[in-house]
């Protein structure tokens, strides 16, 4: 049974999923977008952000990848409505497939559609998966069969995708009771086995530990990045993206 503080997280990212919804961008998304090194942010509000009270990985990885002289485009269906500083003279590519509180199964059943509206994924970003399944105390391996579901929806939709899965960092410490904990670690052990089975002759599944070395100063509330977290975060991306892009 979740305790007050579960219950009020629930609350939060309620609000916080409705208050974004208004952030759908226009269909003016391509599917034959031709530009190389197309990256979907995918997950929830970890990916989505909400300036000031709280900081995604996107833009921290968007300078590391601009500054580094890459070429890649950022997809999905939704922006946010924060405001970010140019660099090089360049705006931020706000584009991503983050939505507030949603769950690997809400993921899972809105995914083919964000796909018809962007065209295939070179790259997906698959920001802590089952983080939302933990915090609201759904089944566990409910949460595993969607994640897998996630992934199958993804090499459908392009046999070529590489895709970076999250070994999630954890929430802050006051909030991470025994069964959090267990979970957790459970899915730092499942997901590295995940990826094995779901990797093809054409598809990469690839695990980022995103859990060592993440502390409790890098986060602005109970689960959310500040700008220091963002920065843990995005520079573990970069070191794994760098690897992966196209010149």
């Amino acid at each position: 049974m979740l305790n007050m503080k579960m219950k009020l997280l629930l609350i939060v990212f309620t609000i916080v999923c409705s208050l974004f919804f208004s952030c759908k961008k226009e269909d003016n998304t391509s599917p034959n977008n031709s530009s190389i090194n197309k990256i979907m942010p995918l997950g929830a509000s970890r990916v989505q952000g909400n300036r000031p009270n709280h900081e995604s990985f996107r833009y921290e990885l968007w300078k590391d990848l601009i500054n580094g002289g890459w070429s890649f485009d950022f997809i999905g269906t939704m922006e946010d409505g924060a405001s970010y500083p140019s660099v090089n003279n360049i705006t931020f590519d706000n584009d991503h497939e983050g939505r507030g509180g949603w769950t690997s199964g809400e993921i899972l059943d809105g995914l083919n559609d964000w796909l018809d509206q962007t065209g295939p994924a070179d790259i997906v970003l698959f920001s802590s998966p089952g983080g939302n399944d933990a915090l609201q105390g759904l089944s566990y391996n409910q949460a595993i069969t969607n994640i897998n579901g996630i992934i199958d929806a993804l090499q459908a939709d392009n046999p070529n995708v590489t895709i970076v899965i999250e070994q999630m960092a954890p929430g802050h410490s006051s909030i991470m009771t025994q069964n959090l904990t267990t979970i957790l670690n459970q899915l730092q052990q499942d997901l590295p086995t995940i990826a094995l089975n779901q990797t093809t002759t054409t598809s990469n599944v690839i695990v980022v530990d995103m859990y060592t070395g993440f502390t409790d100063s890098m986060l602005a509330d109970d689960v959310h990045y500040n700008e220091i977290g963002a920065e843990f975060i995005a520079s573990r991306y970069y070191s794994t993206l760098i690897n992966l892009l196209e010149n």
